[in-house]
């Protein structure tokens, strides 16, 4: 169950639309490495965690990244808000216009609609938890390049704290790495499914 808080997990205040830093800044709501996919990459992969421990760090981290998905979600409204169709026709907004006007929906900086093959939910904790680690660094860089390409510092805020939110999710997966390779045996541990190899023979059999 979750309660919902109705404030952003870190303010947002944006005075000057801008729909260009829009255009690319919804990538981290619906494309590769964005907030939405990793939710559901995290909160899908915690049921077949056989750790307690872990399955709980997949369920904190999977729910931070929905606040953050909302926060990503709350830049490119206020950068599109109030636009004029003179703006949105000069920044190459058009072609999402046409299809969206300027309400929220999840797409990568190139136009490609979310899909649930920008994740992966394999049953293997030693595979999920590096995927998960490599998805954390792929999102940082991807915030990198955003704060590469944006000046306005109303903008480049909230970009940081979310940066900075990956490195932390980074270093806790590969807490919870170490937490599962602690349970077993260390010379095979990138070489079993523990899910399924390390079980207790059934009664019978």
């Amino acid at each position: 169950m979750w309660v919902y808080e109705r404030k952003l997990q870190y303010p947002v205040k944006i005075s000057k639309p801008d729909a260009r830093a829009a255009k690319i800044i919804i990538t981290q709501f619906g494309g590769p490495d964005g907030e939405l996919a990793a939710s559901q990459r995290y909160l899908s992969q915690r049921y077949s965690m056989p750790y307690r421990q872990v399955a709980g760090l997949l369920t904190d981290i999977g729910t931070e990244e929905m606040a953050h998905m909302e926060i990503v979600s709350a830049i490119v409204h206020q950068l599109t808000k109030d636009l004029s169709l003179e703006e949105i026709k000069a920044s190459g907004l058009d072609t999402y216009f046409v299809d969206h006007t300027v309400g929220l929906y999840p797409q990568a900086a190139s136009g490609m609609p979310f899909t649930a093959a920008y994740f992966q939910s394999k049953g293997d904790p030693i595979t999920d938890l590096v995927e998960d680690m490599a998805a954390e660094q792929k999102a940082r860089t991807t915030y990198d390049n955003l704060l590469r390409l944006i000046d306005n510092p109303e903008v480049r805020d909230p970009l940081k704290f979310l940066r900075a939110r990956e490195i932390v999710h980074f270093q806790r997966f590969g807490e919870g790495l170490r937490i599962v390779q602690d349970h077993l045996n260390s010379r095979n541990f990138y070489a079993i499914n523990p899910g399924f190899d390390l079980q207790k023979p059934r009664s019978g059999s």
